[in-house]
């Protein structure tokens, strides 16, 4: 069973559970978020991004291309840190000697700051997040043309009459859309502030409680629950969806300690992405 929630005008779809498995589809980007589970109706998703090669978030992948087989799928694209491109390949090369069938991709590696087009008007741009292996977060951004603040009293007539004429009228401007951000150490936030601006901001927090405290949690480099809280009016995202929890929290208590230790300013947006949260499905 898998569970769904709604975060602004995005589906978050899938399962994440730290240590176990994360696998997040968002549909209306066509994308996959890690691959730590073989979820049969993932499988079609044509772009996967893999955060770093931890089993939880990357053991699945090899079984997702057998799937894809079976439905006459092609070689999807995996974005993923250029560190482990080499051993990602090397891993499905040896599963396919197992299986005896191919296990390709389109292998699109990349590095901090990099920004890539995935597809139409949709980027996406990776940064560094800190975790003992290598790792990446990605924010999914649009481009789109906006007027110069000087040509916004003329009217259409004239402006279409001048963009004809080739006139310079429009700065490109990113609108940041979704990001996601797991695995890591809370300074990523401090280090990558767009993160606070973007409409979606999908971010784990692995840790929620007292018995295992935030230093803690950074020696495993993972968020606690009190770092978020301590920054709660810096999240300027339309919504907040958390996710990656301890498999040590039942959903009853990760319900709880939210609402008691997020303001209700905050709390209003966060989206919880625990098993009894949002709509279940098959």
């Amino acid at each position: 069973m898998l569970t769904e929630v709604q975060a602004g005008p995005y589906t978050v779809r899938g399962v994440s559970v730290g240590g176990v498995y994360t696998s997040l589809l968002v549909p209306e980007l066509g994308v996959l978020l890690d691959a730590g589970i073989p979820i049969r109706s993932f499988a079609t998703a044509d772009r996967i991004f893999l955060s770093h090669g931890h089993a939880d978030h990357a053991s699945a992948l090899g079984s997702l291309l057998g799937i894809r087989a079976l439905v006459g799928k092609g070689p999807p694209f995996v974005y993923l840190p250029a560190e482990i491109e080499a051993p990602v390949q090397e891993a499905l090369a040896a599963l396919g000697r197992l299986h005896r069938m191919k296990s390709d991709i389109r292998t699109v590696p990349l590095h901090p700051g990099d920004t890539v087009k995935v597809q139409q008007d949709l980027w996406v741009r990776a940064f560094r997040t800190h975790h003992p292996v290598p790792s990446l977060g990605y924010q999914f951004l649009r481009r789109v043309a906006k007027l110069k603040p000087e040509f916004r009293e003329l009217p259409p007539a004239e402006i279409g009459r001048r963009r004809q004429a080739g006139e310079p009228l429009f700065d490109e401007v990113e609108r940041l859309e979704l990001a996601y951000c797991t695995d890591t150490l809370s300074n990523v936030l401090d280090r990558q502030p767009s993160l606070f601006e973007s409409r979606v901001l999908i971010l784990e927090c692995t840790f929620i409680d007292a018995e295992r405290t935030v230093r803690d949690a950074q020696e495993r480099a993972h968020i606690h629950l009190e770092e978020i809280a301590s920054m709660a009016d810096r999240f300027q995202n339309e919504a907040l969806v958390l996710m990656h929890f301890s498999q040590a929290y039942s959903p009853a208590q990760v319900h709880a300690t939210l609402q008691a230790r997020l303001p209700a300013s905050l709390l209003e947006r966060v989206r919880v992405f625990a098993p009894d949260s949002g709509r279940w499905f098959g």
